[in-house]
């Protein structure tokens, strides 16, 4: 249910409301806030919930840090059935990550608490976490996340790229059925360093990664300059993008596609997606809130289970 102060479940139920063609799925919500944001976007159908209560009444954009028992519980909740094989996947709505962090919440965010919550679940392939920003016509993961822009190029080790390549590249064969994914790396640098003019981390740990990955097979480019590596004619030439860090990947998604694009989680034993916004408190119990993400997250939920299905 994400926060229940914002605006999650209405666009839940706003999908609902709009789309007869979605795939089925239990919203994991406290029942009267559940009931409240349907009725704030004229839903009149029913209400498939199991039910995680509230310590107190959600108010709409009045976060509480009372709600955070509930609403990392859901999370839990969602997590468990996909490892029970209940679930296919699990689409989180967004959370207020301040709010929980005043509760005593541990975790940077959905992506990471995941992650620890399937930790010790076996899985195939090379673990992430990795987030990707995916969208229509752009997918772009992260090789850092929520991090200091101070403190990227330290944490940009050539274990850290490795991985985040191989994650990419699998989960673009297994979940978005993709037979030879094409990936390119952005360079951390403008210019992608100018051959070490202004910067060496292209040559001295971007580069070597991709060569290495290349030598077994995998369509990898050297790093690349970033200003012009997601204009539409560059976009044909690649898959996805692994972007160096949060904005400049984030930017170009967002860009290209603000409304649709949603977030994945790669590299996990379960399949989970989120819309890729905020709570949006200011406009929660409004009915303004756009359902578009929340809908393209369910659909490629649905989508990835398949592919892992089949694989």
């Amino acid at each position: 249910m994400g926060d229940p102060a914002g605006v999650g479940l209405e666009i839940a139920f706003k999908a609902l409301r709009d789309h007869q063609d979605l795939p089925a799925f239990v919203l994991l919500a406290d029942p009267e806030a559940a009931a409240r944001a349907a009725a704030s976007v004229g839903y009149k159908g029913p209400l498939t919930i199991q039910p995680i209560p509230l310590a107190t009444t959600a108010m709409p954009g009045q976060p509480d840090p009372g709600h955070a028992p509930a609403i990392t519980g859901a999370i839990e909740e969602g997590v468990r059935l996909c490892l029970t094989g209940k679930a296919a996947g699990l689409v989180t709505l967004p959370i207020a990550k301040a709010t929980l962090y005043e509760a005593g919440f541990g975790f940077p965010g959905h992506t990471e608490f995941v992650a620890h919550l399937t930790a010790s679940t076996p899985m195939a392939g090379t673990r992430g976490p990795i987030m990707m920003l995916a969208g229509e016509t752009l997918k772009v993961s992260l090789a850092t996340i929520h991090t200091p822009l101070a403190a990227v190029p330290g944490l940009l080790t050539s274990e850290r790229l490795e991985r985040a390549c191989r994650v990419t590249l699998e989960a673009l064969a297994t979940d978005f059925g993709i037979p030879r994914p094409r990936l390119a790396l952005a360079g951390l640098n403008p210019h992608a360093g100018e051959s070490g003019g202004i910067g060496r981390e292209e040559i001295e740990r971007i580069n070597p990664v991709a060569a290495r990955l290349r030598a077994e097979g995998h369509a990898v480019t050297d790093a690349q300059p970033a200003d012009t590596l997601f204009h539409p004619e560059a976009r044909r030439q690649y898959d996805a993008v692994l972007a160096m860090y949060h904005d400049q990947g984030l930017i170009p998604v967002k860009t290209v596609d603000f409304w649709s694009a949603v977030n994945v989680t790669l590299g996990l034993p379960i399949v989970r997606t989120s819309p890729d916004h905020g709570t949006a408190f200011d406009l929660a119990g409004k009915g303004l809130a756009r359902a578009d993400s929340f809908v393209a997250a369910l659909r490629l939920a649905a989508k990835m289970a398949a592919g892992r299905a089949a694989a």
